[in-house]
């Protein structure tokens, strides 16, 4: 087939758009994500079937890739929200570790010893199976409208294993260089990785903070947009000049403006909703177009044993770290299949090395095997990523649901008081710790116990449910705790409380509020499988699983199933 001219920038760009678009839409009439068409679009027009374009027509959508990667950084730095991860520390604690030692483990032996290389390449390469797409999961994340504990700590893992796969491999080559070229000295092996972290740390904090500054009294949208849009420019901009990764330094970005501005959703990535899709389908296709399966030819032993091993290593390991963390037992079973998927950030270490001369001997094998392996990952990981999701329930679970405001940051297990009003205090404090409530705690206090001397709403049935009054309009939080033993109060039946959910409500919530107490109260009296469910639930994120599990939707129904009820705006947890 002729190949069109490389010269013509925009004409690639539309032609790759188009071709993504249609390929994306394809995959998804067969039931398979969109990112996969996207990609063997990309791959049946580039050099390796059609030829319609070469290798050289690609450099020309360079930048765009960067500020595509840039957006997917940010989005996923976002979600390290570290007030909302609270109680998933332990996941993602036991998941890294395994994930920086059993994973690079297998990849290294089966290198080493059954492909029979270098202990350098093995090092290299293990290092390198660590990292998982951060744009494919999130693509698919956002396809499937999934929400829940599974797509939390996914999101969460390829963000935190991102962090350590740039800092392992920059060991792992640092070990390397120093091999063979001695006179670059072993200081080196730590020196660079720190330089890599501090760096886009620092430069993602700083664009972060400035960005917040900026905005703090602009409200109009298109300005929000443009400054946004600069900052992620910049961040991008700058960490290619100074020389570290311009994708820690994105994701460092959406840390800082989460964790120092949570109130500020509207600026960063959100900024590009409306063609985001746009973006990630040039991406994904111009993904597909550079992967050139003329590798496979070199080394197709060495790529089999990358990807089943990193493969298997991805399953134990997810398996592994939630049942040591005391994970569901869908996030255990499951979440490994969502880590699988290889693109962005491998693909980056793979150039950044070959580029460097003191590889020269071995960087072409090291480029042939790591591409030809990061293709075949990247076509199999946004299927087991969509199978992960749907069998672990979250797939379509976003949308508003009744009582969407309790996530499971915002619940206590093994909770103990030994009068009421303790009790309210250690829920008054969560409140405060989990939903970033900006209130007088001890008038708070004050007002739930007038409420409690009106009328206790020790209901029965092992639930309470006090509540309060908040300042403001909009706005309704609530938080909840579990107590396994029971709190000794006064209730109407005798049996101690199992279950106290304390409501906060602005005055124009106070129906929503009184909506989902009715509820909360009538599914449990008439429920006793999900009474015990709850109450001896051991974590908070099985309280949640509980709570928002599929067979409850006649309970916790979603907002906007068309049965009458309306959707009202509630602070997101």
């Amino acid at each position: 087939m002729h190949t069109l001219p490389s010269d013509h920038v925009l004409l690639t760009l539309a032609v790759m758009l188009a071709c993504g678009t249609l390929g994306g839409l394809g995959a998804r009439r067969i039931g398979l994500p969109s990112v996969t068409g996207q990609i063997v679009a990309g791959i049946i027009i580039g050099p390796s079937v059609l030829h319609i374009f070469n290798h050289e027509a690609g450099a020309g959508l360079r930048p765009l890739v960067h500020v595509a990667l840039g957006l997917i950084a940010v989005d996923v730095g976002t979600h390290l929200h570290f007030r909302r991860l609270r109680n998933s520390l332990s996941r993602l604690g036991w998941l890294l570790l395994l994930e920086i030692t059993l994973t690079p483990l297998m990849v290294y032996s089966a290198m080493v010893f059954i492909g029979r290389q270098d202990w350098t390449l093995g090092a290299l390469f293990a290092t390198l199976a660590i990292a998982t797409a951060p744009a494919t999961v999130m693509a698919i994340i956002k396809e499937t409208r999934s929400r829940g504990i599974y797509a939390r700590t996914l999101v969460a893992a390829v963000a935190f294993n991102n962090i350590a796969c740039i800092a392992l491999f920059e060991m792992a080559s640092a070990s390397v260089r120093a091999t063979l070229a001695p006179g670059s000295g072993p200081g080196s092996v730590l020196w660079a990785p720190l330089v890599q972290l501090g760096g886009s740390l620092g430069l993602g904090a700083v664009v972060g903070a400035a960005l917040i500054l900026m905005t703090r009294h602009v409200i109009k949208t298109e300005s929000l947009t443009t400054v946004s849009v600069i900052a992620i420019f910049l961040t991008t901009g700058l960490a290619d000049m100074v020389g570290v990764s311009n994708l820690l330094a994105c994701l460092f970005l959406g840390v800082a403006m989460v964790n120092l501005a949570p109130e500020k959703e509207e600026i960063g990535h959100r900024v590009f909703a409306n063609f985001e899709p746009a973006v990630l389908a040039i991406f994904f296709t111009l993904a597909g177009f550079e992967l050139d399966f003329g590798f496979l030819a070199e080394g197709w032993l060495l790529v089999a044993l990358f990807v089943a091993t990193r493969l298997l290593g991805k399953v134990l390991s997810g398996f592994l770290a939630m049942r040591m963390a005391g994970g569901t037992e869908n996030v255990r079973r499951y979440l490994g299949l969502g880590l699988i998927p290889q693109a962005g950030v491998a693909v980056g270490l793979l150039l950044k090395l070959s580029e460097d001369p003191v590889f020269a001997d071995f960087s072409s094998l090291v480029l042939a095997v790591g591409v030809t392996a990061v293709a075949v990952n990247e076509i199999i990981g946004p299927l087991t990523t969509r199978f992960g999701l749907a069998r672990s329930g979250d797939a379509g679970l976003d949308r508003s649901r009744l009582i969407d405001f309790i996530h499971e940051e915002n619940i206590l297990t093994d909770f103990q008081a030994d009068t009421k009003e303790g009790a309210l205090r250690q829920l008054i404090d969560l409140l405060v710790a989990s939903h970033g409530v900006e209130m007088v705690k001890k008038e708070f206090l004050q007002d739930v116990l007038e409420r409690e001397g009106i009328m206790s709403t020790c209901i029965g049935r092992g639930l309470a449910v006090p509540s309060g009054t908040l300042e403001g309009e909009g706005k309704l939080v609530a938080v909840m705790g579990i107590s396994r033993k029971g709190l000794g109060f006064d209730t109407p039946d005798g049996l101690p409380v199992q279950c106290m959910v304390l409501f906060a409500s602005t005055r124009d919530m106070i129906p929503r509020y009184l909506e989902a107490q009715a509820v909360l109260a009538r599914s449990l009296a008439a429920d006793w499988a999900l009474r015990i469910q709850l109450f001896n639930a051991r974590t908070p994120a099985h309280v949640y699983e509980v709570l928002h599990a599929e067979e409850l939707s006649d309970f916790n129904y979603f907002l906007d199933q068309g049965d009458g009820k309306e959707e009202a705006a509630v602070e997101p947890g």
